[in-house]
């Protein structure tokens, strides 16, 4: 049955939960014609397809985003050939190292195992719980107009400086970069995920984004091999010659996705938990009355507008998902937004925003070996920034009616949340 569901149409980006149920509901493995995908959107079918990496590969993460046909190379793919050399112009590096990079979202089984134990080591418990007394000292400097008395951009000033400066320092970059950092972190989401997907990357500016953060970390990598320190970029370029093997575009993209996924998510985890505050005054008024609510805040914000909307697999073999049979090589969309809203797993208040419920079992951060590499940071992060923000929200009020959000079909969250002292 058609719904009218396109996963790279701007119709939807607003409010596309009630597209959601439409398609759970009435078609929960759909065929949209213009991504050419099946689009799986139940939970228990979407928990199905990241389970199982064998029928499913993670591989449609580099297809999908430079543009190939399902089942092809991009190097078979004549227009993906095109963006994939449009990207290059700019690089360190050439076509064939950029094609032949492993990276943690797009690789299987043997060739991410080794990817994700490099990485593994900056994320151990114990190092995310010493960031802790950072990210307080952070969350006070950003605060500090807003306790002054001033208006404040919740994004701007809160949920954007927190995780790009703590990545930063994780990685050993320097910090006073940041707007450097999210200036090409939002270039490059948009290029490959968002309005400008469909537009040449040199046009969009996505080249001149991915070749200017490129060239800065290769520098920054270079400095490393040369004087190691503790950092995660001075553990990625020992891994080169350790038993990773890393190439030097391997560390490069290393670093770009930890710097744009590393604070895409959790700043839009503190943006949409914000926003649904603001719309549930009900619920803030418990989370205000009992603090130890906050981590359930944060799952149920996870849950209930989830940052990553949509993840890409292929498929290994013909399969069949509730049903429908889809044949091998095809393009399968994860809908974790629509799995996190499924009333067949949450019940009938799955729509609802509850601050009590604490959802376990959510996919906000994926499931399995593709697991967020990041998620316990940005559940430290998200708690302590809505920590501070809980007494001051009763007294704001919003000074646009309308959220504009980031220009992207894989994660969501407001581009501004702008609020002033309420009359």
């Amino acid at each position: 049955m058609d719904v009218g569901y396109e996963p790279f149409s701007d119709a939807v980006r607003e409010d596309p939960y009630p597209v959601y149920a439409a398609l759970r509901e009435r078609a929960p493995v759909y065929w949209a014609e213009q991504a050419q995908a099946w689009c799986v959107s139940r939970y228990a079918d979407v928990l199905h397809l990241l389970k199982s990496p064998e029928l499913f590969s993670s591989s449609a993460m580099r297809t999908m985003l430079l543009g190939a046909k399902p089942g092809l190379n991009p190097m078979q793919d004549p227009q993906a050939m095109q963006r994939a050399m449009a990207i290059t112009q700019a690089l360190p590096f050439g076509l064939e190292e950029l094609i032949a990079s492993r990276n943690l979202i797009s690789e299987d089984a043997a060739r991410h195992a080794p990817l994700r134990s490099v990485v593994n080591r900056g994320f151990t418990p114990r190092r995310i719980a010493a960031w802790e007394p950072r990210m307080r000292e952070i969350v006070r400097e950003c605060l500090v107009g807003l306790r002054d008395g001033g208006d404040f951009d919740v994004v701007a000033e809160l949920a954007i400086p927190l995780p790009v400066r703590i990545i930063a320092e994780m990685l050993g970059v320097e910090p006073e970069r940041a707007a450097d950092f999210k200036e090409w972190s939002d270039r490059i989401v948009a290029g490959l995920s968002g309005s400008a997907r469909s537009v040449d990357p040199a046009a969009s500016g996505l080249s001149a984004a991915m070749g200017e953060l490129a060239c800065y970390i290769a520098r920054i990598a270079a400095e490393r091999a040369q004087a190691p320190g503790e950092d995660l970029v001075s553990v990625l370029v020992a891994a080169q010659e350790g038993g990773a093997g890393l190439s030097a575009a391997e560390v490069v993209f290393f670093v770009l996705l930890l710097l744009v996924a590393g604070n895409e998510t959790t700043t839009n985890l503190i943006g949409n938990a914000v926003d649904a505050l603001l719309r549930h005054p009900e619920q803030l008024a418990r989370v205000r009355a009992d603090r130890s609510l906050v981590p359930s805040l944060v799952e149920e914000a996870l849950r209930w507008d989830s940052p990553a909307q949509i993840v890409f697999r292929q498929t290994t073999d013909d399969v069949e998902i509730a049903g429908q049979p889809i044949p091998a090589n095809r393009h399968v969309i994860a809908m974790l937004g629509s799995a996190n809203r499924d009333e067949r797993q949450w019940g009938p208040t799955a729509a609802a925003f509850d601050v009590a419920r604490n959802p376990q079992g959510h996919l906000a951060f994926g499931f399995g070996n593709h697991f967020c590499l990041g998620a316990s940071l940005a559940r430290l992060e998200a708690r302590i920034a809505l920590e501070a923000l809980i007494d001051e929200l009763p007294r704001l009020e919003r000074r646009e009616p309308r959220i504009a959000y980031v220009d992207s079909y894989l994660v969501r969250g407001p581009r501004r949340l702008a609020l002033r002292r309420a009359a």
